[in-house]
């Protein structure tokens, strides 16, 4: 299993450099310039040194491989930095922003906790709402709990976020007013009742992510549970006489999780692509929101940055995925 680790990591550089590469390239072909976001009382002499000054006078193949240097040694130099109290980076230049001409990953490091908070609740709810759905729903193929969970999860499917999350809002927040309609990034737990502001802030945007993981891996989980429930070793083990408990909860489900692993593992960076419109209808001050504010200032070293990082996420689950093959059937080796 090390060895496999190990073979995956290194067969994974040239891969993020190429998905660098592709990145860098559709934004440096995409329409768009950042100085038009300038005042246009700004001389263009001004303007032209403005450029200069942000390294956008160098051509590609120079800006590329300085990103890459930035990104891979310039900014973890930083980070030990910060926590060892040493000097590797020695004043090195970081990624810069274009708009608000500060670190990226600092921003970045501001705005992903409350990216964070809203993603990753959702997503943990939403897998333990799936999988009870979904082993049910196996084992009670055909009854209303099926049919119920069948008909969510083609809302889930079906309903996108722009959508769901404004339809919350009237109800809960207009018509209802039990919830409110923004989300506050200021807000600190500081006693119970802002603990409880907390959670009623959190309950819209958190459902909105929630019901596309909800519908997604309940669908998984209950086709691999079908497809186990037939298999011989079932029947043989219900011919020894173990409970139908210890066959569906310790045999069946573990054979069934293989493939689920998978959803649920490159499920992560897809959840935090749909934070993007939610975090936009609920103006959580998040890594969705930073995007959007940058791509519309073509802020180049901020969706590069950003982009880049969901692609590593990516890779990172993919290998995480592979692994959880082994630990789950013994029969999957790596050597």
């Amino acid at each position: 299993m090390l060895t496999f680790t190990i073979r995956r990591l290194l067969m994974s550089i040239p891969t993020l450099l190429f998905i660098a590469f592709v990145i860098f390239m559709l934004l440096e072909l995409a329409p768009g310039d950042p100085m038009s976001q300038m005042p246009l009382t700004i001389p263009p002499e001004v303007k032209e040194k403005m450029r200069l000054a942000l390294g956008l006078g160098e051509p590609w193949w120079v800006r590329f491989p300085l990103w890459l240097r930035q990104f891979f040694i310039v900014e973890p130099q930083y980070w030990i930095d910060a926590i060892f109290g040493t000097n590797f980076a020695d004043g090195a230049q970081r990624i810069i922003s274009f708009q608000s001409r500060s670190p990226v990953f600092d921003t970045i490091a501001q705005r992903l906790p409350q990216t964070l908070w809203v993603v990753g609740m959702s997503y943990i709810v939403g897998v333990l709402i799936a999988l009870p759905i979904g082993i049910i729903s196996a084992y009670k193929q055909y009854s209303v709990f099926d049919q119920t969970g069948t008909f969510v999860s083609m809302i889930g499917f079906s309903v996108p976020p722009f959508f769901s999350g404004v339809l919350l809002i009237v109800i809960f927040s207009v018509q209802l007013k039990w919830l409110p309609s923004i989300y506050d990034t200021t807000h600190v737990v500081t006693s119970w009742d802002s603990f409880v502001f907390q959670l009623r802030q959190m309950i819209m945007p958190v459902m909105v992510l929630a019901l596309q993981t909800t519908a997604q891996v309940s669908r998984y989980m209950r086709a691999s549970m079908l497809d186990n429930l037939s298999q011989d070793y079932v029947r043989t083990a219900r011919a020894k006489g173990l409970s139908e408990s210890t066959v569906v909860m310790k045999h069946v489900l573990r054979n069934s999780m293989i493939p689920v692993v998978t959803v649920i593992a490159l499920g992560i960076p897809s959840i935090f692509g749909g934070a993007i419109i939610t975090e936009q209808i609920f103006k959580v001050n998040g890594l969705g929101q930073l995007l959007i504010i940058a791509l519309q200032g073509n802020d180049i070293p901020m969706v590069m940055t950003i982009t880049f990082l969901l692609a590593v996420l990516i890779v990172v689950m993919n290998l995480i995925a592979d692994i959880l093959y082994g630990v789950l059937d013994p029969r999957i080796r790596y050597d």
